[in-house]
């Protein structure tokens, strides 16, 4: 039996659990499902994470195989982050959480849950096959 949060089980939603978990790794993933994104665009596009958190969530994620890091290796550092082929199998379980977390939410305020939502309605919900509520990112020239 693990001691702590960080060492896993043998349950598998202990693993799952244990990369998936914190605050803005949902929506570190959620911004980066449209491409790749430079650690600046990713900390401009999260306006309540400190840059401390992201980069701690961003090492978690990469460490993880999660995402993939680019080192452009150039002065100044140019590195992007982008979600890596072992990490996009994890939509179909955040689409899951989202959907559950949606219907929870809803029962939690006394609504009737709806059946599956079309799309995400914040920043912090997972991308979907249906598309998202966000504006597209504007591309940099390079340079």
């Amino acid at each position: 039996m693990p001691v702590s949060k960080k060492e896993i089980g043998e349950c598998p939603i202990d693993a799952t659990l244990s990369v998936i978990d914190g605050r803005w790794k949902g929506t570190i993933l959620w911004r980066l499902a449209d491409g790749p994104m430079r650690t600046a665009e990713l900390r401009r596009s999260i306006p309540e994470i400190t840059e401390r958190m992201l980069i701690r969530h961003l090492h978690e994620l990469v460490a993880a195989g999660i995402i993939d890091r680019h080192d452009a290796g150039t002065v100044p550092p140019c590195v992007h982050y982008s979600i890596s082929e072992y990490g996009k199998t994890l939509a179909p379980v955040l689409q899951a959480l989202c959907d559950w977390g949606r219907t929870h939410m809803q029962i939690q305020q006394g609504a009737q849950p709806r059946t599956r939502a079309a799309a995400p309605t914040s920043p912090a919900s997972p991308p979907s096959s249906a598309g998202t509520t966000r504006s597209p990112r504007r591309k940099s020239s390079p340079a």
